[in-house]
């Protein structure tokens, strides 16, 4: 008899069981080591498989009682590090890091230090530290994020080719990265305009981690994009759900204003507004990103879209938190500092469609000096569907 039952419910209900063994007894006095590590291990597992951050609070609980009976232990920092970064609390990744015993000097701890780099806008230090860890150490993971960074920063045949290098590294029984590296793949393409390539990975990372709502929320992108409108919506509906959390709200509500349906596009966006501002009255600072976004583009209220985007820039100072901010003021009609972040982001090197179009439109607003012009030249040449149904990540 075949089962219906998806490879993504398998593995969390392997994850359920393993930390239901562990619980209780692994928080026992004296702490075994290996098993509290395992149990805040499943638990940070538990949480990203299901696409809940209130849930990396178990995790983090877990690992802050293991810390003050075990001391500055690097396996246990790595995972803290690993939580904080999820909830971009960078300047809290780059304590951990320190913190914890030998981390810097282990591969997952030098590729972690790239990632933060990179987010600090420290790009050549990020890149740097990828190919001395690949250098050594030649792992999936690390081949996964220098291909990211490359795409990043617009050199999209590099990022393919080292893709192609990390599939390679990929064995049978790792379905779920290899899944999660043909989503990556997919957002590659999709970015370029290319929906078929981008369909057909998306529907590789389905056929190798069936069920999991991350490929279906991309395919949902990808629909939309496509002008699939009932598909999307469809998708979109299971996906929140699945996972009820705002960033999935506005992407919703804002299909639905480019459907036209604007009785479902308030609910959805109002349901969206409520979350982010909910969520950073509580002191999070990980939807800071979404609410510039969302009071630039959705409310058009330029002055808030700035407050939250001067909040993001504050903890990292990248090509990408430059170019939000910089939107934020042209919506508010500060033209002058507009330029000076646009440029600012310019200077990183990174060549992207949604980059340039912004820079286009600022520098359009600036005066006619040709430059707008030519940026939204350039941004239609990287993508030719820029102006499609797409979401903010």
């Amino acid at each position: 008899m075949i089962s219906n039952t998806t490879d993504y419910e398998i593995e969390l209900q392997r994850i359920h069981k393993e930390i239901a063994a562990l619980d209780g007894g692994a928080l026992n006095l004296p702490i075994d080591g290996p098993k509290i590590s395992r149990l805040a291990y499943l638990q940070y597992q538990k949480a990203s498989l299901s696409g809940s951050l209130e849930k990396l609070a178990d995790a983090d609980e877990t690992l802050d009682y293991a810390i003050r009976h075990l001391g500055p232990n690097g396996d246990l920092y790595f995972l803290k590090a690993n939580i904080h970064f999820k909830l971009h609390r960078l300047n809290d990744v780059e304590e951990d890091l320190q913190l914890g015993r030998d981390l810097l000097l282990s591969t997952p701890g030098r590729v972690l230090k790239g990632d933060l780099d990179f987010q600090k806008g420290r790009y050549q230090d990020a890149a740097d530290e990828y190919e001395a860890v690949i250098a050594e150490e030649r792992t999936w993971d690390a081949l996964a994020r220098l291909a990211y960074l490359n795409f990043k920063m617009g050199d999209v045949e590099k990022a393919d080719r080292l893709y192609d290098e990390t599939v390679d590294e990929l064995t049978a029984k790792q379905m779920r990265h290899y899944s999660w590296v043909e989503l990556q793949r997919g957002v590659v393409d999709l970015t370029r305009g290319d929906y078929e390539k981008a369909r057909d990975h998306y529907q590789r990372a389905e056929q190798a981690f069936s069920g999991h709502w991350l490929v279906a929320e991309h395919m949902a992108e990808l629909s939309g994009g496509e002008g699939k409108f009932d598909e999307a919506e469809k998708l979109y509906r299971e996906v929140v759900e699945r996972v009820p959390r705002p960033d999935f709200y506005q992407a919703l509500g804002e299909l639905y204003l480019t459907i036209g349906n604007a009785t479902e596009a308030t609910e959805w966006l109002n349901k969206a507004r409520s979350g982010f501002l909910e969520s950073a009255d509580l002191g999070e600072v990980h939807y800071y990103h979404h609410l510039a976004d969302f009071c630039a583009d959705v409310d058009e209220d330029g002055p808030e879209a700035v407050k939250w985007a001067r909040k993001d820039l504050e903890l990292r100072r990248n090509f990408s938190t430059l170019a939000a901010l910089a939107w934020a003021l042209y919506r508010a009609g500060e033209f002058s500092e507009a330029l000076e972040l646009i440029n600012e982001a310019l200077s990183s090197g990174a060549r992207n469609a949604r980059l340039f179009r912004t820079a286009g439109m600022i520098y359009t607003a600036g005066g006619p000096n040709g430059k707008g012009d030519t940026y939204l030249k350039a941004a239609a040449e990287l993508n030719p569907n820029l102006k499609n149904f797409h979401v903010h990540r």
